[in-house]
């Protein structure tokens, strides 16, 4: 079923409410200058504290890589995790400029993953524009990466071997570069084995035919995206630069590289979803092992909504796509 069939996504009052709520805070901080107004932003903001003691199964632990940049990460430690278990590196959503591990949704959605899983998650925090343009978001992302390696920091049962790279939105951005770095990068232990795009935030100068259609929709409107970008990359760049249209006319060519199996996830109310489904179209295109599954009724970022069936069903999947890679893996 394609996204032009219903004219209205399938969620609850109370979630569009919410949403909406999201967007005002957004726009509130957002400054016409290309500045955001972090005191209010932080106000808003609600922070969830590490707890060592299990909640729901999980206890969480923040651990320091560079305190003169703020970078660090928060683990996520499921009770269940026994022996070997796979780690999944996760980059949060917020446009490169919003949230942050602590943040409340993310807190709550790395704590479903783990326990779900089940996996160690590691959620990173990492610099936000404007007042951090690129690279630096792409900085921090590789040099955790280079941390996890070379420190023995996470738990002994934390296979490193199986290591899976995650984001949401701006997140699926940065996964990407993670995973286009780790593959230009000799680690010791660390092996990157799947990743997982959901909702990626791609784009371009082209105005596709969804950014037209839904360019009014709550928390990636046209007019927020094209400020998100602006403050995000580099003066004097527009949205081709090889960040933002990863696989426009300024695309790294990654048919030679060892680019980890790919699940991409779509929602038919979702803004940047053309984006998206061409990120999954270039991954076949360079010949690399993809997989694309839509939701339909859907919005961007529906996954941090747990009250969503469909946000269930989406973690339900990425379980799905761990446990396959494994067993791939043991067959090899």
């Amino acid at each position: 079923m394609s996204s032009g069939e219903t004219t209205k996504p399938m969620i609850p009052w109370k979630t569009r409410i919410f949403v909406s709520i999201i967007s005002t805070v957004t726009d509130t901080c957002r400054r016409s200058d290309g500045t955001i107004n972090r005191r209010l932003l932080n106000f808003l903001d609600f922070h969830i504290s590490p707890n060592p003691k299990p909640v729901n199964s999980v206890s969480t632990f923040d651990t320091k890589v560079d305190p003169t940049r703020n970078l660090w990460f928060r683990l996520f430690s499921p009770t269940s995790a026994t022996g070997p278990t796979p780690v999944i590196i996760f980059f949060h959503g917020g446009g490169f400029a919003f949230l942050g591990a602590a943040s409340m949704s993310y807190d709550a959605v790395c704590r479903r993953f783990a326990r779900k899983i089940p996996a160690f998650v590691v959620s990173v925090n990492y610099r936000l524009s404007p007042e951090h343009r690129y690279p630096c978001q792409f900085e921090d992302a590789s040099d955790v990466l280079k941390f996890l390696d070379e420190k023995d920091v996470l738990p002994p049962n934390a296979d490193l071997s199986k290591v899976f790279l995650a984001g949401d939105s701006a997140g699926g951005n940065l996964a990407h570069y993670a995973a286009v770095e780790a593959c230009r990068t000799q680690f010791r232990v660390l092996k990157i084995i799947g990743l997982i795009s959901i909702q990626p935030f791609f784009g371009g100068e082209e105005r596709t035919e969804s950014e037209t259609r839904l360019k009014r929709a709550h928390l990636v409107s046209l007019g927020r995206t094209d400020w998100l970008w602006k403050v995000y990359l580099p003066d004097g760049s527009n949205r081709d630069h090889e960040a933002a249209n990863v696989s426009g006319p300024n695309a790294v060519d990654i048919s030679g590289l060892d680019y980890p199996e790919t699940i991409v996830f779509v929602g038919g109310f979702d803004p940047l979803q053309d984006w998206q489904r061409r990120y999954y179209d270039w991954l076949k295109r360079s010949g690399k092992e993809a997989r694309l599954i839509e939701y339909p009724d859907m919005i961007h970022a529906f996954y941090v909504f747990p009250e969503l069936p469909a946000a269930t069903e989406l973690i339900g999947q990425v379980g799905e796509f761990v446990t396959q890679r494994i067993s791939k893996l043991r067959e090899d």
